[in-house]
C-alpha cells in the first residue's frame, strides 16, 4: 500500500489525475491547486465548467489557502467556530 500511495503522490505532483475509493464509489482526484489537472477532470467527465467540483482538505485552515471568501454556513457544517 505504501508504494501505491507514493505513486499517487508522484502522479498528483506532476499534474496527473488518480482514482481513489470512497465508501460508495470511486472518486477522480487531482491537485486542486493545479489548473491543468482540474481541467483534465472537467474534460474527462465532460462536465460543464459551470458545475463545481468537490475539494477535500485535511483541516479547515486550508480553506483560507483556496478561497477568497468563505460562506458563514461553512463553519456550521465543519462544526468549527467562526473567526472573529
Amino acid at each position: 500500500m505504501k508504494e501505491e500511495i507514493k505513486n499517487c503522490v508522484k502522479v498528483l505532483t506532476n499534474g496527473g489525475i488518480i482514482l481513489y475509493p470512497t465508501d460508495t464509489i470511486w472518486g477522480i482526484g487531482c491537485d486542486a491547486t493545479n489548473e491543468k489537472a482540474v481541467k483534465k477532470i472537467y474534460e474527462l467527465k465532460k462536465r460543464s465548467k459551470s458545475k463545481a467540483l468537490i475539494i477535500l482538505i485535511s483541516e479547515y485552515a486550508n480553506l483560507y489557502k483556496l478561497l477568497d471568501q468563505i460562506s458563514p454556513n461553512a463553519y456550521d457544517y465543519m462544526n468549527t467556530p467562526k473567526p472573529t
